[in-house]
């Protein structure tokens, strides 16, 4: 599929809650969406209804300031309806009355995109809302007819039954049914006579459901709100590539991995890039890494993309980068909104200043994401216990560290030392590194890695202080769910609090102005 929209020119990406300022908005977007039925959109007055009715089902999504997609949803009691209703049924004639904030699950009215801006898995993150609205209000799941629009093709041949088997199986594309079945929507049954007037889908419809696993039913116990965030660890395996398009294609397949299980954040090692060196063995290794670097503003650029394509926070890992003649050791916060941060290596080791002349950076800062304020430390960083602290005083709750080492206790030091900053912190800390090697790329002979998400020690976190682990030297991803609520708990009510128990009456840390 064609994208219309240059990912490159996108600035902004927001979900927005709809008002009826935008409704000239909607009825373009629509028009555009369902071109082939130009006179199906809402009346305004129906949108007003909507949004009077529950503001928090009703959202579009702008690509800088511009509408580029929405969402309308209701609330029902599903068991009033069960599994065979038509669309008139299920809105209550399109007056929407049938929404009720005490019902049982959410139903999808609408959703479409328009067609210069598809392609940018935008459709994706109104179904995420969806799901997270779902959670949030501790419904049961989401159901909707959906559409078969291909289905004419083959009406006379085979039943929509058999249409939608062969659509499961991949062997006829429906491109609405495809893409609601990849995003975790299974169906149910086929609805005969749903939509009235649908020609393509000859008047059927698939009920999809999706199931919140998260469901409880209501108690009157004490309960505190979850806010559960989803890292994305790519323990990456060094193997030379042909040149950075080869690079970069197995980059977006880990990036399309992490975020195909909603993982908020993807995390890259240190100085995954280094493959492209290879091309400039013949040089020495300070005229190679200046190479390297010429990498990097395209590398930053892609990750860009694939931020906003695969809706993902990606923290790149690190790159070298030439300013003032001068070589840094830097990384990127690629993020889903469209925005991008640069974070620096502070400390660079003896052996990256001898061999390849870099020299330390000097930013460190928190930053704030739709997941969280977070802090960045490049591999040799996190030894030094007193930038964690900083980053903790301006409110992380996570630290990523990307890091490269070659042997196995300069990996324990990075280890060690990184749990270390999740005790005295109280915050998670996730560091990913690369394995495997590279005998064509000097001073990068050999890397051995184990990446880890590691967590306070207490009562709500494991006993070891390790969420997850991957297997040490092996290529993979890791994923782990971290609960931003629980370090809350922690901060207030900790068998220790390492935080508010500092004695800063006779020893603090300060941050030196530049």
């Amino acid at each position: 599929m064609t994208i219309m929209k240059d990912i490159q020119s996108i600035e902004n990406i927001e979900l927005v809650f709809l008002t009826i300022d935008d409704y000239e908005d909607i009825k373009l977007a629509m028009q555009e969406a369902y071109s082939n039925m130009p006179e199906t959109f809402w009346e305004k007055h129906q949108i007003k209804t909507l949004i009077n009715k529950f503001p928090e089902g009703q959202v579009g999504i702008k690509v800088d300031n511009e509408l580029a997609g929405c969402a309308l949803t209701i609330i029902v009691d599903y068991s009033k309806f069960e599994d065979r209703h038509t669309y008139s049924e299920i809105t209550g004639n399109y007056t929407f009355n049938t929404h009720t904030d005490d019902g049982s699950k959410l139903y999808g009215i609408d959703i479409f995109i328009r067609p210069k801006f598809r392609g940018l898995r935008l459709g994706r993150r109104l179904y995420d809302y969806r799901k997270e609205l779902c959670e949030k209000l501790n419904l049961k799941g989401i159901v909707f007819g959906g559409r078969i629009p291909n289905y004419h093709q083959f009406a006379e041949t085979m039943s929509p039954r058999e249409y939608i088997d062969k659509v499961r199986k991949k062997e006829i594309h429906d491109p609405v049914l495809d893409f609601q079945m990849s995003n975790d929507f299974h169906p149910v049954r086929v609805l005969k006579g749903y939509l009235k007037g649908d020609k393509e889908s000859h008047d059927y419809a698939v009920l999809l459901e999706w199931d919140n696993v998260y469901y409880e039913k209501e108690t009157k116990e004490a309960a505190i709100p979850k806010s559960i965030i989803r890292i994305g660890l790519i323990q990456w395996q060094m193997r030379l590539y042909k040149d950075l398009n080869e690079l970069m294609q197995q980059a977006e397949y880990f990036v399309d991995a992490v975020s195909g299980y909603r993982s908020d954040f993807a995390l890259f090692p240190e100085f995954f890039n280094a493959p492209l060196m290879s091309e400039y063995n013949h040089l020495s290794e300070a005229e190679a890494i200046r190479k390297l670097a010429g990498y990097t503003e395209e590398i930053k650029n892609r990750f860009a993309e694939l931020a906003i394509s695969y809706n993902i926070n990606i923290i790149t890992g690190s790159m070298p980068e030439v300013i003032d003649n001068n070589l840094y050791n830097v990384g990127y916060l690629c993020k889903r909104d469209g925005g991008i941060e640069k974070f620096e290596k502070v400390h660079t080791t003896p052996d990256e200043t001898k061999v390849w002349g870099l020299q330390g950076g000097n930013t460190l800062q928190a930053y704030e994401t739709d997941s969280g304020r977070i802090g960045i430390l490049i591999c040799y960083d996190v030894e030094f216990p007193e930038l964690s602290r900083i980053l903790a005083d301006e409110g992380i709750d996570l630290l990523f560290v990307p890091f490269l080492t070659d042997t196995q206790n300069g990996y324990s030091r990075i280890r060690n030392c990184a749990q270390a900053r999740a005790i005295e912190n109280e915050c998670y800390v996730a560091i990913a590194g690369s394995v495997g090697n590279l005998p064509k790329v000097h001073n990068m002979d050999i890397q051995y890695a184990q990446s880890v998400v590691f967590t306070p020690c207490d009562f709500s976190f494991p006993t070891n202080g390790i969420k997850a682990e991957a297997t040490p030297n092996t290529e993979m991803i890791l994923i782990a769910d971290v609960d931003i609520a629980a370090l809350r708990e922690l901060n207030q009510l900790g068998s220790v609090r390492n935080l508010k128990d500092r004695r800063k009456d006779i020893y603090e840390i300060i941050r030196v102005k530049k």
